[in-house]
């Protein structure tokens, strides 16, 4: 676990296009249904992609419905991606707790900041 912890986990996603297809990565049904896939065969994962690369906004944008504007990049639908981040808190919260890792609300705080959101601490005193 420590192992993992310490990793900084990341993609690098080969899959070709069409010429004239414009999707992004996430727009491609075929790869959010592997990420699907990969979230619900490891739901910790999240905790040890490299957060600094962006590698969890992408990841989150696999899984979460959303738009990407121009202006503003990418922008997650507010109800899926704070369900999202509820689903992941309840997953990771227990399985940092099972494996002794120190510190694990202060962790989860830090996934939710990644994400643009913030739940108060007594959000955190449930779990």
């Amino acid at each position: 676990v420590d192992d993992l912890l310490k990793a900084t986990v990341g993609f690098r996603i080969d899959y070709p296009l069409e010429q004239g297809d414009i999707r992004e990565l996430c727009e491609i049904p075929e790869i959010r249904l592997w990420f699907i896939r990969l979230d619900s065969m490891y739901p910790w994962l999240s905790i040890a992609l490299d957060w600094k690369a962006g590698e969890l906004a992408r990841y989150t944008a696999m899984l979460v419905p959303h738009q990407i504007s121009k202006r503003d990049g990418l922008v997650y639908n507010p109800e899926a991606v704070e369900l999202f981040l509820v689903s992941k808190l309840f997953s990771i919260y227990d399985w940092l707790v099972e494996n002794e890792v120190p510190k694990p609300t202060i962790r989860m705080k830090d996934m939710t900041v990644m994400l643009g959101r913030q739940f108060d601490d007594e959000f955190f005193a449930m779990l």
